[in-house]
């Protein structure tokens, strides 16, 4: 009797200890599985928020050579792309008769000729406002940087006072060409005056080149006739690019003259470059590829890269552009896909312990791709990215 009792009690010992690992096998099998999700890091460093368009290089400062008077004009001998110095001959009219004495249409030439000269006193004048402003920009610029070697500015009062040095540099070289400009004008006005009204067939009258550039554009390449004021030819410097940027309204409302710009995709290996000029107060309407109509606005650009870097551009040339509207070097941030929205909050999943819990969390700037969270999160924590719909606040996730 005593041996057969000694026998069923390991026997029943095994019986619930099985009873008990189907009981929890049972248990198990019952409870929810784990989600599996993606996870990314909360870390600090650099962030952008960038606006990125499309545009393309002009020549910021160019010059239609038209024709003072009626008559015949030779065949041109010059290509595009070739180089033309101010006050050289790049065209050759045979003044045709005018009509002998006519008092109209002399008035109207001396009228002309009044205005050009007006008009280059005018172009003098905003010359050295353009100069001194050039020179003021220069000696703050020097000040700024004097400052920031002792601490006393930041990096961004310099860039801004960099800015603006480049802008008024670029003024003053568009105001030195527009007195040549003016004074070309004048030229072609007196020679207009000296034609008018009187029999002057047969004359070779020289079309000069007002600036020095090189010629983008031939508008009467072969022999014919032509009439005052017919567009002969289009000179510019290649030398002074400028980018213009068709941006959406919407996005031309974050933007303001001074902000940087980076181009990339433009054909060279680096990074270029450049400060936004101006944006135009005007829209205009433009079919997207997608066949939607939008409201958009040009934006004008200033390379501020060596011109060694960007040499290779012409005119007409395709840039793809990106307008900096804020940045910072130390930021925490998380992939913008791990947020969602709870009415008003912003929310997030945090991995603590093979689990999913929600928490609230402030942001900042967003560029699209990441968030910059300003509380609510620690660097160094891990949270949950493209949560499940079905994922519920303190839910068992496996991380892959």
């Amino acid at each position: 009797m005593m041996t057969r009792s000694k026998t069923k009690g390991p026997k029943r010992l095994g019986l619930v200890a099985a009873a008990a690992i189907l009981i929890l096998a049972i248990i198990y099998g019952l409870l929810p599985k784990a989600t599996s999700v993606d996870s990314a890091i909360a870390e600090r460093g650099p962030m952008s928020v960038l606006i990125e368009e499309e545009g393309q290089t002009r020549v910021a400062d160019r010059f239609i050579v038209t024709s003072p008077v009626s008559g015949y004009a030779q065949r041109t001998t010059l290509d595009v792309g070739d180089t033309v110095d101010r006050g050289s001959t790049v065209q050759v009219i045979e003044a045709m008769p005018a009509d002998a004495l006519n008092p109209q249409r002399r008035a109207e030439a001396e009228a002309r000729v009044s205005a050009a000269v007006a008009s280059l006193r005018s172009a003098e004048e905003s010359a050295r406002a353009a100069n001194s402003d050039a020179d003021l920009a220069a000696i703050e610029l020097d000040r700024i940087r004097g400052l920031f070697d002792g601490d006393a500015a930041t990096r961004r009062d310099v860039e801004a006072a960099e800015a603006q040095a480049n802008r008024a540099e670029a003024q003053r070289n568009s105001s030195s060409f527009a007195v040549d400009v003016a004074k070309h004008n004048v030229e072609a006005a007196r020679t207009a005056l000296r034609y008018a009204g009187v029999s002057s067939g047969g004359q070779s009258v020289p079309i000069r080149s007002p600036i020095n550039g090189s010629i983008l554009a031939i508008h009467q390449e072969s022999a014919g006739v032509v009439a005052p004021g017919a567009p002969l030819f289009e000179i510019g410097d290649p030398a002074r690019l400028e980018v213009a940027i068709d941006v959406l309204s919407q996005d031309a409302t974050r933007i303001e003259s001074g902000m940087a710009v980076r181009f990339e995709r433009w054909g060279g290996d680096q990074e270029l470059t450049g400060v936004v000029r101006n944006v135009e107060p005007v829209g205009f309407t433009k079919m997207s590829a997608l066949g939607v109509e939008e409201q958009r606005v040009w934006t004008i650009v200033d390379f501020t890269s060596e011109p060694d870097a960007w040499k290779r551009l012409g005119d007409g040339y395709r840039v793809v552009a990106q307008f900096v509207i804020w940045e910072a070097e130390d930021v925490l941030q998380i992939p913008a896909s791990a947020t969602f929205r709870a009415g008003s909050d912003y929310m997030v999943f945090v991995v603590e312990r093979g689990r999913a819990v929600e928490r609230v969390i402030s942001i900042g700037q967003r560029n699209g791709l990441r968030v910059e969270v300003v509380d609510g999160l620690d660097a160094g924590e891990e949270v949950v990215i493209h949560p499940p719909s079905g994922l519920e606040n303190e839910g068992r996730i496996s991380v892959r």
